[in-house]
């Protein structure tokens, strides 16, 4: 049976209708200004100046063109809200941007933070779009995708998690056709062509994403603990795993222990990304407030470094 699950669709990486930037391997502009800024003031909603982003951005290789088309861009969408004073200008987060960043880094740090208990039971939607709503098709695929769920057949998709009213919700805003959802649990068939519900998801391919990610960033944390990262390149590691991690639960929506592979690495990746993300911290709020310092003579107020447990706590 063809397997629906493709590892490129699995991206979609903010929900529909969101005004916030899609994010791109590699770091878009866009997407990169606005974890900057919402790494070191997303609880306070702090003012940056104009200088400082510039010079946060330049340092990951942006130039100061694309730097400035990025943030306007940004403004126009309604993720940043600039202030002037005299010929000096400072961005910040609007408030729906913050809340937006708030719930979605509240998810990501709370993926794999404890083992969840499963009953059995999945949780399944059944839907048929018209072939000409090809882009609410689209639309409805990413925002299953973005809610924990995958593919079992076409117009099929599963989640092992307890139907929820924000996915009802969430999902009422994407759908002109028929949806039916209901909650079930699997039988076996004696028959060779059976499909089991976890084939949903392509295991190996998120294992393999795992040990990618397990081969990138452990070999960090020796000079994390030694504190031998500092500067300019505390910050640019503290966004760069944080942009790699943050794919991981829509690959792997904490799909059931007891369905997957012994030894799954789920719980040591979450433990590569604390320990780095958090370690560096304070090395990455110092540099960021010197920048800071360095663009204007106003006193630096409302910026820190958050960690793993406070945007868990949001």
């Amino acid at each position: 049976m063809e397997n629906l699950f493709e590892i490129e669709e699995i991206f979609p990486d903010v929900a529909a209708g969101s005004r916030l930037p899609r994010r791109q391997s590699g770091n878009s502009p866009q997407g990169l200004a606005t974890t900057l800024i919402a790494d070191y003031t997303l609880p306070t909603r702090a003012w940056l100046p104009a200088a400082a982003v510039m010079t946060l951005l330049g340092e990951f290789g942006i130039g100061t063109g694309a730097a400035r088309t990025a943030v306007s861009r940004l403004g126009r969408r309604g993720v940043l809200e600039s202030s002037r004073d005299g010929r000096h200008s400072s961005y910040r987060l609007t408030r729906d941007a913050a809340e937006e960043l708030s719930a979605g880094g509240a998810w990501i740090a709370r993926f794999a933070e404890r083992a969840r208990s499963w009953d059995g039971t999945w949780t399944l939607v059944a839907f048929s779009l018209p072939q000409e709503h090809s882009t609410q098709r689209r639309a409805l695929r990413g925002q299953l995708r973005w809610l924990g769920f995958a593919p079992l057949y076409d117009g099929l998709w599963i989640s092992p998690d307890p139907w929820h009213p924000t996915v009802a919700q969430r999902l009422a805003a994407v759908t002109p056709g028929a949806m039916t959802v209901f909650q079930a649990s699997h039988l076996d068939l004696a028959v060779t062509a059976q499909r089991n519900p976890i084939e949903a998801w392509d295991v190996p391919a998120i294992a393999a994403h795992y040990e990618a990610f397990d081969r990138q960033w452990r070999p960090l944390l020796d000079h994390v603990r030694g504190g031998r990262i500092a500067g300019a390149a505390a910050v640019r590691a503290r966004t760069e795993i944080m942009d790699a991690y943050r794919h991981i639960p829509l690959l792997d929506p904490q799909l059931p222990a007891e369905l997957l592979p012994e030894q799954w690495p789920r719980a040591r990746a979450r433990e590569v990304f604390v320990e780095i993300y958090d370690g560096l911290a304070e090395q990455a709020q110092r540099h960021v407030l010197d920048v800071v310092g360095r663009s204007t003579r106003e006193p630096a107020a409302g910026i820190a470094a958050h960690t793993v447990a406070v945007m868990a706590a949001r």
